[in-house]
């Protein structure tokens, strides 16, 4: 079966601009018909002692299982120079490539959440795919994501690069 896929991608290490692009470019080998956000420079959330964040959303079609999803994610973050075991939680990194939303699944486990656990928590990754898919509901309650990211505070993001 082929799901609707939405993924977030962040980096504040190294040369951010051109590890996001690269991964976008990545990207097209997994997901198929990809769409990509503009680029969106934020704020760190909950480590605020770092550099700021390029940030953007990608839309495609995938064929295969999520956990699928997430062992091609983690071997384009590895490519890119990404290594968790010499990451701080929430602190700087390479390549963050997280799974937004995975069709309408909704699944729950400890290495595995789809919606994102945090993304109605986050504008840096609202923004993007709100521009990708601007009528997008969240699976679990039926609630625009407009409506969501309306109501959360501006969070310091700025548009970096219009459309990619």
């Amino acid at each position: 079966m082929i799901s609707h896929i939405v993924l977030g991608l962040g980096s504040n290490k190294g040369d951010s601009r051109r590890i996001v692009l690269g991964a976008v470019d990545a990207l097209r080998e997994v997901l198929s018909d990809l769409r990509a956000a503009s680029l969106y420079e934020t704020d760190p959330l909950h480590v605020t002692d770092q550099s700021r964040f390029i940030n953007t959303a990608v839309f495609g079609l995938y064929p295969g299982t999520p956990r699928d999803l997430l062992s091609r994610i983690n071997e384009i973050e590895g490519r890119f120079g990404r290594d968790r075991t010499k990451e701080l939680r929430w602190g700087e990194r390479f390549l963050d490539i997280d799974i937004l939303l995975f069709g309408d699944q909704c699944i729950h486990e400890p290495d595995l959440e789809i919606p994102h656990p945090r993304l109605k928590e986050r504008r840096f990754a609202l923004q993007p795919l709100l521009e990708l898919l601007p009528g997008a509901l969240e699976p679990q309650t039926g609630l625009p994501y407009k409506s969501i990211c309306d109501g959360l505070p501006e969070q310091g993001v700025t548009l970096h690069q219009y459309c990619l």
